[in-house]
């Protein structure tokens, strides 16, 4: 079982209830993000109903690459080993390219491919010490295939982190270490209760498949599995001249 776990972007969204299924289920959380103050009331809140288990709580720019390392190190050091990390923390901001919004796609570009790049390389360097853990890389349904409009750069970052992850897998086959590459549907957050999509999924049953995936360590899981397992498939199936035309 993997007991101690740590999960980046735990402040809010996708990881927040990462960590509450994971408390849940008896395991002990490593929680990081920006946001201390909401870290700090997820982690009360956690105690108070699961009492016994460890929550501890640090302070993170993902950005800041250098105090991704010593952040996880630190963890490590304190919960005695990590058994897996949810490389979790993302942005979705974004805008067609060539309208002058660089900076704006390249600030998703950081966030999303090199800090979850710094991310992985701190998360294995403990796993290859230790010679045991399990990389769980959150990428997205847009992986499979480029969008248009404000979601260009965002599908991008995300095929960049699925095509890591699978490196990464590749690089340690065979050995105790694994790694999981989620790419989720649309699932209700707080950053996206605003857009309509087909089949949006609530936040709660959306992550119960998220960690259910984790826990059976799949290769890669497109959840929930009705109906982004068929769309994962279908979605290339499609010709350029419709795709275009579904923003």
């Amino acid at each position: 079982m993997r007991q101690n776990i740590l999960i980046t972007g735990a402040s809010s969204g996708l990881g927040a209830e990462m960590a509450r299924q994971y408390a849940a289920m008896g395991r002990d959380l490593a929680l990081c993000a920006r946001r201390t103050d909401l870290l700090e009331q997820l982690r009360d809140q956690l105690l108070a109903r699961y009492p016994g288990r460890t929550v501890t709580v640090r302070e993170l720019d993902v950005d800041d690459h250098d105090a991704v390392f010593e952040v996880f190190h630190g963890f490590a050091d304190e919960l005695g080993r990590l058994d897996r990390v949810v490389v979790n923390a993302g942005i979705g901001k974004g805008q067609p390219i060539g309208t002058g919004a660089f900076k704006v796609n390249a600030q998703t570009a950081m966030t999303n491919f090199v800090s979850a790049l710094a991310q992985c390389e701190a998360a294995m360097e403990i796993f290859r010490k230790q010679n045991s853990g399990h990389l769980v890389v959150i990428s997205s349904l847009s992986a499979k295939r480029g969008f248009a409009g404000d979601a260009t750069t965002y599908a991008a970052t995300k095929a960049g982190i699925s095509s890591l992850a699978e490196g990464i897998r590749a690089d340690v086959y065979g050995s105790p270490i694994k790694v999981t590459t989620i790419q989720p549907g649309f699932i209700r957050t707080s950053i996206n209760d605003q857009v309509k999509a087909p089949y949006m999924a609530k936040l709660e049953p959306g992550v119960r498949s998220i960690v259910q995936a984790t826990e059976r360590e799949v290769a890669v899981g497109n959840v929930p599995t009705w109906p982004f397992g068929v769309m994962s498939t279908a979605m290339r199936l499609v010709p350029t001249s419709i795709w275009a035309k579904l923003r």
